[in-house]
């Protein structure tokens, strides 16, 4: 069942790029802004990426923070993190247990073939914990745009 509005945003631990773990529960009381991306340093990834990271401002501003999640190891993380300046975490969710549970890891085809992956999305965390925002199946552009919505609610 996918995750709705009004429901409490499933707890995780994930490996972060620096190297530390990230528990999504030890942010209670900051609004979260969590996406999800296929695979780093690919054109609709860095696109989305990088729209978080120009309007970091923002979203320090409000008190709140952004985290990216893909599939991808620490190490590709680094990389990508480094080459584009980002200045928030992005957490490895390499068995995509993480993915499953917010309903963003489903089925896709390319040129016919079909696989499993990560569908862009994202969601925001209120400080109490609860979803206000589900976005599945979102554009680079109207993930960044739609979440900053919410900030401004």
């Amino acid at each position: 069942m996918a995750l709705q509005i009004g429901d409490i945003a499933p707890d995780f631990t994930l490996h972060a790029d620096d190297g530390t773990s990230v528990q999504l529960s030890a942010f209670r009381g900051r609004t979260v802004i969590i996406y999800f991306y296929p695979k780093d340093d690919t054109p609709g990834c860095t696109t989305q990426s990088c729209g978080f990271r120009d309007r970091y401002a923002e979203v320090t501003a409000a008190d709140a923070i952004v985290f990216g999640i893909s599939p991808d190891s620490v190490k590709s993380h680094v990389a990508f993190k480094r080459k584009f300046e980002l200045p928030f975490p992005l957490l490895a969710d390499v068995d995509h247990a993480v993915c499953e549970a917010y309903g963003v890891w489903a089925e896709k085809s390319m040129y016919g073939k079909k696989y499993m992956g990560v569908t862009r999305s994202h969601v925001v965390i209120a400080p109490d914990g609860v979803l206000v925002d589900v976005q599945i199946k979102v554009s680079p552009e109207e993930s960044v745009m739609l979440a900053f919505q919410q900030l401004t609610k």
